[in-house]
């Protein structure tokens, strides 16, 4: 058993939440109660994840993607009431990490990413707006497109959307943000790599994949950030001594 707020200092002070420029809060988006027993972990914050962490008698539900984004409309209507009055009904905090848990060079998506691909990170690059956001490994073994497409597919349990580069080269050199980073593939590209991997992909993607000659890999938004979240949620639990559940939804995007 901990106490809320020492465990919320704790997790902030941890992915340094203040040294992050981000468009959503970082941090403790709902208060439920004041002590934690039991955390859920999730990539998202929806009616169903929510439902399941009241059924496991969570304290707390510890997400990726929380609520209250930039440019959102604020009113407390639909779904959004819906979600906020299951957890205030069941006295369940929502602990929400967007930008610093992809960022974390321990528990980040992005190296938690590599272990799971059995990538070494050789660097990692800025990107506008946030430091060290994208991450570069120098494989070992050069991949052909073929294989890294059934490497992040055999790893991923999701079958990524290829796109070639226009010379179809060996991949020699590889960067990746998880997520909705497709629009970074010219940093990619900037920094010699022959492919860039993240999870989602733009009609505009494909122009700007073949007129870079570079690989990308849409391996999928929720698919890229499940290991973060239990990553930190595995890190609370050492530390205070407390158990963690994670729950994985079906999601295709």
């Amino acid at each position: 058993m901990v106490a809320l707020k020492t465990l919320v200092n704790y997790a902030d002070d941890l992915l340094q939440v203040t040294n992050v420029k981000d468009y959503c809060p970082n941090g403790l988006q709902v208060e439920g109660c004041s002590v934690v027993n039991k955390i859920v972990c999730a990539v998202t914050a929806s009616e169903g994840v929510i439902e399941q962490a009241i059924a496991a008698k969570a304290d707390m539900l510890l997400v990726h993607h929380g609520y209250f984004w930039k440019g959102e409309d604020p009113v407390v209507v639909g779904m959004k009431r819906k979600r906020l009055q299951l957890l205030l009904a069941n006295n369940i905090s929502l602990l929400a990490y967007h930008l610093p848990l992809d960022v974390h060079q321990t528990l980040g998506n992005n190296v938690m990413l590599a272990q799971r691909l059995g990538f070494d990170v050789t660097t990692f690059f800025d990107v506008p707006g946030n430091a060290s956001l994208g991450v570069i490994s120098e494989l070992v073994q050069p991949h052909t497109a073929k294989e890294m497409a059934l490497h992040l597919q055999a790893t991923l349990l999701r079958q990524p959307l290829h796109i070639s580069a226009q010379s179809n080269k060996p991949i020699k050199k590889v960067a990746w943000i998880t997520g909705a980073a497709q629009d970074y593939i010219d940093v990619a590209k900037e920094h010699g790599c022959d492919a860039f991997i993240s999870g989602e992909v733009s009609e505009r993607t494909y122009y700007a994949a073949k007129e870079l000659d570079i690989h990308y890999f849409a391996a999928g938004h929720h698919a890229t950030e499940r290991y973060g979240v239990q990553a930190l949620a595995e890190r609370l639990s050492n530390e205070f001594g407390l158990t963690h559940v994670f729950i994985d939804v079906d999601n295709p995007v």
